[in-house]
């Protein structure tokens, strides 16, 4: 990026498979030309997302320029695949990842910060859409913001600078195939 360049607002968003994955292809990118970054996971806590694996190494390879946090309860079942019901906790988790969000928004020395399946919040009652809206708008200038998931909300899209809707023409799932580790999660 640019040095004094306005950072700009993309959403990823759609029914499609790849919200998450083109998010993680800029932030290797990002890496890649030297910029700070960070990434938020919105209701995706546990440890079986295979990129939080190659995201533990990049850190180790760039422990200045990456960061990544994970919130939320887990939501796979194993043999059965994900949980889609919100507990109790998970509304607690979504709100502490809004507040990291948020202070992330204003450091200065950050570059990009992906924010994803924030989107999805919105619809499943975690989050409120307001302070989301208020994130985006009072984000730092220079920092280019990442939203992702499905369900993103006409307020938000009309903030976006950017908007890639991911489009479901046909999936693999939708014939019994379950989701595979290291290629859906």
């Amino acid at each position: 990026m640019q040095k004094n360049s306005k950072g700009q607002i993309q959403v990823y968003t759609g029914a499609g498979k790849g919200k998450t994955t083109a998010s993680l292809g800029l932030l290797i990118r990002a890496l890649g030309a030297g910029l700070k970054v960070t990434i938020i996971f919105f209701d995706k806590g546990g440890n079986f997302y295979s990129e939080r694996k190659v995201l533990a190494k990049l850190k180790k390879l760039y422990p200045k320029k990456l960061d990544y946090y994970a919130f939320g309860t887990i939501r796979m079942v194993k043999g059965k695949g994900f949980r889609f019901e919100n507990i109790n906790k998970d509304f607690s988790e979504a709100k502490l990842a809004l507040e990291q969000a948020k202070k992330l928004s204003q450091n200065k020395t950050l570059d990009l910060l992906i924010l994803d399946e924030i989107n999805t919040t919105v619809k499943t009652g975690l989050l409120t859409l307001k302070p989301i809206i208020d994130l985006v708008k009072n984000k730092n200038e220079k920092l280019e913001l990442i939203l992702t998931g499905r369900y993103c909300e006409p307020e938000i899209l009309k903030l976006a600078d950017l908007v890639t809707e991911m489009k479901d023409i046909k999936h693999y799932m939708n014939k019994g195939i379950p989701a595979r580790p290291g290629i859906d999660y």
